[in-house]
Order: structure tokens, then sequence, then C-alpha cells
């Protein structure tokens, strides 16, 4: 199961924490992700972090968010600084078996709202 928290409405510039909880699974053994999908778009990937710590990043929020993993609570963070309106979205956390690809878990989203 993984679960999503810490969405809210915030102002341009704010910043957000959410977290990813998992359980059920050997968290370790996952590769994970955060994507967001905003309304008449399709769902794009935001950040990635492997088992090993890898991380990756699309161009658009470089700098500003941060992906870390917390192997020990089953946990996945998406630190998010300086939020733009363009940000506003439903972030779903994602988690990929390294070893068995085709294993895959999305959790049910959490919605971020970037406005004045």
């Amino acid at each position: 199961q993984v679960v999503e928290s810490g969405g809210a409405l915030v102002h341009p510039g704010g910043s957000l924490r959410l977290s990813c909880a998992c359980s059920g699974i050997t968290f370790s053994n996952y590769n994970m992700a955060w994507y967001r999908q905003a309304p008449g778009k399709q769902r794009e990937l935001v950040a990635e972090i492997t088992r090993i710590d890898r991380t990756f990043y699309v161009d658009s929020v470089k700098g500003r968010f941060t992906i870390s993993r917390d192997n020990a609570k089953s946990m996945a963070y998406l630190q998010m600084n300086n939020l733009k309106p363009e940000d506003t979205a439903r972030y779903y956390c994602y988690a990929n078996n390294y070893v068995a690809s085709s294993v895959e878990y999305w959790g049910q989203g959490t919605q971020v709202t970037v406005s004045s």
C-alpha cells in the first residue's frame, strides 16, 4: 500500500513537504518516484530516487524540489520550495520493484494548489 499526504493550498513562493508511506513491501527493494497530473494534462514524472539514492528531477523543478527516502521508516518525501502556480496538480507516489520491474504500486494522490 502506498499513501500520500501533505498536499495543501499554498501561496506562490511557499513550501510544502509531501510524504509517502509504504506498507506491505520490502521498501529498500523499490525505486520511488513522484508524479503529478494537472487538470487536462498527462501525468508527468517529477522526481525519482533509486534504491541506492540516485536522484532524477524534471527540469522544471530542479533547484526547487528535493526527493528523499527513509528506508527504516518505509517513507519517501518530496520537499517543494519556491512553489509556482504551474506546480498545481495532484501528486502521486509511485513504487517500482528494482528486480521485478512489473511490480509497481501507485498511491491515490494528494492535491497541491499554488495560488494567491
